[in-house]
């Protein structure tokens, strides 16, 4: 019965290895995005940002009350 399954199932295999590998990158990005030193990385990123002039004031208080709700979000979760 094993076999026959198998063979059955075969046309399947491709769809199973895609959702396979969906959801490893689904753990991935959540392992970034819910990690604070992730986060904290990014907020001095765009501190260097800030002080090379590459992006305005303006912007970095745009980009840092984003990481700062998401830090407040994770710090809630745990």
């Amino acid at each position: 019965m094993g076999l026959f399954r198998s063979l059955v199932l075969l046309p399947l295999a491709p769809v199973q290895g895609v959702v396979w590998v969906a959801e490893q990158l689904q753990q991935q990005a959540d392992q970034i995005l819910l990690d604070p030193d992730s986060i904290l990385a990014e907020l001095d990123h765009w501190q260097h940002a800030v002080d090379t002039g590459m992006i305005t004031e303006d912007e970095y208080l745009v980009y840092e009350e984003e990481l700062l709700d998401r830090l407040d979000a994770i710090r809630e979760l745990t």
